[in-house]
């Protein structure tokens, strides 16, 4: 599983059976500019990738980055701000990010010669927490404060945008993870302040899920075999241990401040099978 580690400002991927790290990234180990190395403080989500060969990261020091996995190169990162706390691909290879602090999404033209300094556009969201992209319907679910927006892309490779489309009313209110159910192509798992639900995007409705529920950073789950995996904090908004459905431990050590664990699984909602590293031109 990759996980947002923040005791040392780092993305692990973990061997689930053991708890031991097989992969680290640090920003200030890596090829980010000394004087960026702080947007990357306190990690707040990492998922796998363009076939599972990189890494798609962001921190609540405002950072965002695309890191191969085989070298450990970043290969694009730039500066989202606002307390950062999802990234997500577009199918044009352009990146979006939701900021809570800030109230907004972040589109970022991924150039990978000129970054940091891209081009960017904000769009405004109440309390942006998460960005999940749906390849059939082509749309864009970020869920805020009290809704669930699904936006448009333009598919404007060097000014990239979204347009609102549709809005729906989330159960209670903050929301937080928003994540494809492994395997059913049509549902979300939505996680808020009090709750765990799975959205369908077909039916627009909300249903309570059978997990462990309350103030649940991630959740998480895969094939036959794979238990669902949900980061519930144990201090502030940290823990160092990942749960399964009925709050049993999964992994983890002592001393991790985990944000955000996912399992490291092909991700057919949003992508193409077998997708290869995509740069917008």
């Amino acid at each position: 599983m990759v996980i947002a580690e923040q005791s040392q400002n780092r993305i692990i991927i973990i061997d689930a059976a053991n708890s031991e790290i097989v992969w680290e990234w640090k920003a200030a180990n890596s090829n980010v500019k000394p004087k960026d190395v702080k947007w990357f403080n306190t990690p707040s989500d990492a998922k796998v990738v363009y076939n599972s060969q990189y890494v798609l990261m962001n921190a609540s020091g405002g950072g965002v980055a695309l890191i191969r996995i085989a070298d450990k190169k970043t290969v694009f990162y730039a500066y989202a701000g606002g307390n950062t706390h999802s990234a997500e691909l577009l199918p044009d290879g352009n990146i979006v990010t939701a900021s809570s602090t800030d109230n907004y999404l972040m589109l970022f033209k991924t150039d990978t010669v000129n970054y940091p300094e891209v081009y960017k556009k904000k769009i405004y969201i109440t309390f942006g927490h998460n960005v999940v992209w749906d390849k059939q319907r082509n749309r864009l679910w970020s869920a805020g404060l009290d809704t669930l927006i699904a936006f448009k892309y333009n598919y404007d490779c060097e000014h990239p945008d979204l347009i609102e489309d549709a809005v729906y009313p989330i159960p209670g209110k903050d929301s937080h993870d928003l994540f494809p159910v492994y395997g059913s192509g049509t549902q979300l798992w939505f996680t808020n302040e009090n709750n765990v639900y799975q959205f369908d995007v077909i039916t627009k409705k909300f249903v309570q899920a059978e997990v462990i529920q309350q103030d649940i950073k991630s959740i998480s789950n895969g094939p036959k075999g794979y238990p669902t995996i949900i980061v519930k904090p144990k201090e502030q908004w940290w823990t160092d241990e990942v749960l399964d459905a009925a709050g049993k431990r999964v992994a983890g050590q002592a001393g991790w401040k985990i944000y955000k664990a996912r399992w490291v699984l092909p991700n057919d909602f949003g992508y193409p099978k077998n997708q290869q590293l995509k740069l917008c031109k």
